[in-house]
């Protein structure tokens, strides 16, 4: 019988488990650089967003008139030319929602439980989501594509020779001018929403209108409208906080314009669906 050699069996080493001990270590430091990767990226969207905030309470001596004009231009762009494609959406939203909900209840016997379908689905959740996807859509992306094409033109950089702050003449109106289009958005596609709800209503279920309106008032509270706003608000700044980051973020070749704007298109997708689960499940659960 032969003998072990525990000094060999204790310097033995299974390939296998330190193949494994690798992959778990390159799979902990992977999650470690994500996790301060998305952590610096946070803390950048928030330091945009307070210089924009304290920009627009301690007002500029000069150039009043310029970040006036482009707060309204940017307003009319989100707010008042995206009014159609909202009525639109608003509306088949509300048709569709009703639809569903005045074949399917009834069989429940849960028929004038309508006006409750239109409050939970589209103004507390649909209305705001939807509303940012469309304003994310439109204005998020041109308002990167033309952030990034000031930067590959050295246009920012001329703006900070001539000592213009770019947080005060560049963001700071786009910010607020998109934060005030989302919430009247968010708003008037909550009501369109509950009008084309109506209309199905009252041509296919036979509810009159003022037994539907009775219906979403009841289900409707002041905490639905201060969080479909407030919303709308959370939405509309983490929007323009990360598309003008990454439309700034472009350095010195238009090849960049495109994909600085699709990762902001991204990352606004993910952080409207991350305020949006922060302020629900802690009010609504």
């Amino acid at each position: 019988m032969v003998p072990y050699n525990f000094a060999v069996v204790r310097g033995f080493r299974c390939p296998t488990c330190s193949l494994e001990g690798k992959r778990s270590e390159r799979m902990i430091e992977w999650v470690g650089r994500k996790t301060i990767a998305g952590y610096a990226y946070l803390a950048a969207l928030a330091t945009l967003f307070a210089q924009a905030v304290l920009d627009l309470i301690i007002p500029p001596r000069q150039g009043r008139g310029e970040t006036f004009r482009v707060l309204i231009r940017q307003i009319l762009f989100t707010g008042v030319d995206a009014l159609p494609v909202t009525t639109v959406i608003a509306l088949l939203l509300g048709i569709i929602i009703v639809t569903q909900a005045g074949t399917q209840l009834p069989r429940l016997g849960a028929g004038g439980l309508v006006g409750s379908i239109i409050v939970v689905t589209v103004i507390r959740e649909l209305g705001p989501l939807v509303t940012a996807f469309i304003v994310v859509g439109r204005s998020g992306s041109a308002i990167a594509t033309e952030l990034g094409n000031m930067s590959v033109t050295r246009e920012v950089v001329a703006l900070r020779l001539m000592g213009i702050p770019i947080s005060r003449f560049v963001i700071m109106p786009r910010m607020v001018g998109m934060v005030l289009s989302m919430v009247c958005l968010t708003l008037y596609f909550d009501v369109v929403a509950v009008f084309g709800g109506y209309l199905v209503a009252d041509a296919q279920l036979t509810i009159p209108l003022d037994a539907f309106a009775e219906s979403v008032i009841r289900a409707l509270s002041t905490t639905d409208v201060f969080m479909t706003a407030i919303k709308g608000l959370g939405f509309g700044s983490a929007v323009a906080a990360v598309c003008c980051y990454h439309g700034l973020a472009v350095r010195s070749s238009y090849t960049e314009v495109p994909q600085q704007t699709t990762r902001a298109m991204i990352n606004s997708f993910v952080l409207c669906l991350l305020i949006d689960v922060v302020v629900t499940v802690p009010l609504y659960l």
